[in-house]
């Protein structure tokens, strides 16, 4: 793909999106804490089944502060219907790990998030893109099929094509506002 293929690709790619987007609550912050909550949910769960989880967690544990110090047993309680509970236990553990470690702050780079429980590269990548604007490419697999597609990479996505993919969106997708 040529630099202005790119460049027309990434327009076009940014008008669908602003006529699509559903107005999710997660999209309207930059709080890491709450990123962190939503990508946490969304794991293996429709978008649909955690909008009223998301709003009823917030309301519980609107900071890392409060979820740190929540007993377990509730918080497990909270999350019943959402399923896959170790995410919930990882969100606990991690949000203590945060306080007693990161002085209650969310860590800005993905080395340190993804020492944190339940955090993988992925759940990193998010985060920091969309709560601090770092210029991570958030490599699921619907981007990496289409990125392979794009690129015209054959057979399965290894370690050499999963580079070639983040270089290329990271050439793609510049920082916001640049």
């Amino acid at each position: 793909m040529t630099p202005t293929e790119a460049a027309a690709f990434v327009r076009r790619l940014r008008a669908w999106y602003g006529r699509h987007k559903r107005p999710l609550p997660w999209r309207r912050t930059r709080d890491p804490y709450r990123i962190w909550v939503s990508e946490i949910m969304l794991q293996q769960t429709t978008v649909g089944a955690v909008v009223p989880y998301y709003r009823r967690w917030l309301k519980k544990y609107p900071d890392i502060g409060t979820l740190a110090r929540a007993p377990l047993s509730r918080i497990l309680k909270d999350w019943q219907g959402l399923g896959y509970y170790e995410r919930a236990r990882n969100l606990k553990a991690a949000a203590r790990l945060i306080v007693s470690r990161h002085e209650g702050r969310i860590p800005e780079t993905v080395a340190e998030l993804v020492r944190l429980p339940g955090i993988g590269e992925y759940t990193a990548a998010a985060i920091l893109s969309l709560a601090l604007d770092k210029p991570l490419p958030v490599l699921e697999a619907n981007v990496r099929r289409v990125m392979a597609r794009l690129l015209r990479l054959r057979g399965p996505v290894n370690a050499a094509a999963e580079r070639k993919i983040r270089s290329a969106l990271a050439a793609l997708f510049p920082r916001r506002g640049a």
